[in-house]
């Protein structure tokens, strides 16, 4: 199984998106999505994120929120553990990253991109601002097959 953060960072109503066209053998080629990436050995869900998103784009979130577990189950790939955050203050300037192209998007059309059925999920249940949940994903290959959701209260 893997361990992951995800982080969508916001300004201006938009949210960072990278979009992944640099990796080869990626499970999320030429897909949209936040920053992040897989734990280091001995790592809190908060200490992946800060150092994934300072690799990845040069900044340092000084202000985030733990949003959420998802739990990505394929017939491809092995099962993944992402730990979902927002981040809305940060300091430092954006750099390119050797991952894909950075793009500030507006929240609004993020939906347009080519992004997984699953994320829409759990982008929408970050706009609506709730308390902490847990969502399940099961695919197999690029089909979303089945969901699951459990939001506190």
């Amino acid at each position: 199984m893997k361990l992951t953060t995800l982080c969508y960072i916001e300004k201006d109503d938009c949210y960072l998106m990278l979009h992944r066209v640099k990796k080869e053998n990626d499970a999320n080629r030429d897909k949209w999505i936040g920053v992040g990436g897989k734990f280091e050995a001995g790592e809190m869900p908060e200490e992946c994120l800060l150092r994934e998103v300072q690799e990845e784009t040069g900044l340092t979130l000084t202000k985030y929120r733990f949003r959420g577990i998802v739990t990505f189950v394929s017939d491809e790939w092995e099962t993944e553990y992402m730990h979902l955050f927002t981040a809305d203050e940060y300091s430092g300037d954006l750099k390119a990253c050797d991952e894909g192209e950075l793009v500030w998007v507006p929240k609004t059309e993020i939906e347009q991109l080519n992004i997984w059925e699953g994320d829409k999920i759990f982008l929408r249940l970050l706009q609506e601002n709730g308390g902490f949940f847990s969502l399940k994903l099961r695919y197999e290959g690029e089909n979303l097959i089945e969901t699951k959701l459990k939001e506190n209260e």
